[in-house]
């Protein structure tokens, strides 16, 4: 199994920014997927997940209205649209197999600072 999320950088509060974890090694298709992140000094926290063939999106409350996680089975690829992004959103970012994890996948994340 191998993970690798791309797509953070630095943005100022209101921006947006689309992650994206390209996936090999399974059967992706077939796999619900979640994004999990970790502030600096925190534990990991699950933020949305999303079934098979794009049903079931879920969202931490923080998040919700802001957010909408997708999939593209064709290109093996899952990503998170974040909207309106909030200091608060600051973290790396991870994505992993399964529905409602909170543990990341072993990917090396990737970071989103949202800062004026």
């Amino acid at each position: 199994v191998q993970l690798v999320e791309s797509g953070g950088g630095l943005v100022e509060p209101g921006d947006s920014l689309r992650l994206a974890c390209a996936a090999s090694g399974f059967d992706f298709s077939d796999s619900p997927m979640t994004w999990v992140r970790q502030a600096a000094g925190e534990g990991f926290e699950w933020v949305s997940s999303v079934g098979v063939s794009n049903r079931l999106p879920m969202y931490r409350d923080s998040v919700k209205g802001r957010f909408a996680i997708s999939r593209d089975d064709a290109k093996n690829t899952l990503y998170l649209q974040m909207n309106r992004l909030k200091p608060e959103d600051t973290a790396v970012y991870y994505c992993t197999q399964g529905y409602l994890e909170t543990s990341p996948g072993g990917g090396p994340g990737t970071l989103v600072t949202v800062s004026s």
